[in-house]
């Protein structure tokens, strides 16, 4: 009786964990627009209230105009987007990319050809195809992943709407301390140039 007792005790306990570790992991992959985990209950509705400011900051500014805080934007087919806003080295030896995905186009936009070619992935729909280059270490950083194979990155990322925008992040292992400037690449996007800052 006192077996059973404790095995009941034990599987509780190993749930109870394990809720635990699922709770920081989707903390971990969460879009809170500093790039990193949730930190509170607050961020998401920061998160919401910044995605909301910037879809009226979208129709507000005039045709082909990047966000004023942009550092560097890609243009893509049919009137795609991304503003890129910042590149910052964390201090776990990540590099975070945050940006602004507008549609500038006639139709909705589902990023299909921007995921990886990993058949694993469960988003269909993210950027977990982006990478950082070093050029001049002539090195290739590919989006980071979670233990479950999800990538630490915008996911979901469909049925964007014309003048639609959309906060967007992506989490890269992080190069040398001396490399200060990297290429962001997308695929079906060309390339911009970026800094790191942090």
């Amino acid at each position: 009786m006192r077996m059973r007792h404790t095995t009941k005790a034990r599987r509780g306990a190993a749930a109870a964990v394990l809720a635990a570790v699922m709770a920081l992991t989707a903390a971990g992959c969460g879009d809170d627009g500093g790039g990193g985990g949730g930190k509170a209950d607050g961020d998401g509705a920061r998160a919401s209230g910044k995605a909301s400011a910037q879809r009226g900051e979208a129709k507000n500014r005039p045709e082909g105009q990047a966000p004023s805080d942009a550092i560097g934007e890609m243009k893509g087919p049919d009137g795609i987007a991304l503003a890129i806003t910042s590149v910052v080295r964390d201090e776990g030896g990540f590099v975070t990319v945050n940006g602004t995905l507008t549609n500038r186009g006639s139709r909705p936009f589902n990023a299909i050809h921007w995921l990886s070619k990993e058949t694993e992935m469960k988003s269909r729909s993210s950027i977990s195809g982006a990478s950082l280059v070093d050029a001049s270490g002539k090195k290739r950083y590919l989006v980071l992943r979670d233990t479950d194979g999800e990538c630490l990155c915008s996911t979901g990322l469909t049925n964007i709407k014309p003048s639609e925008s959309r906060p967007v992040f992506a989490q890269f292992p992080a190069p040398p301390a001396d490399v200060n400037e990297v290429d962001f690449q997308l695929p079906t996007m060309p390339s911009v140039h970026v800094k790191i800052s942090g």
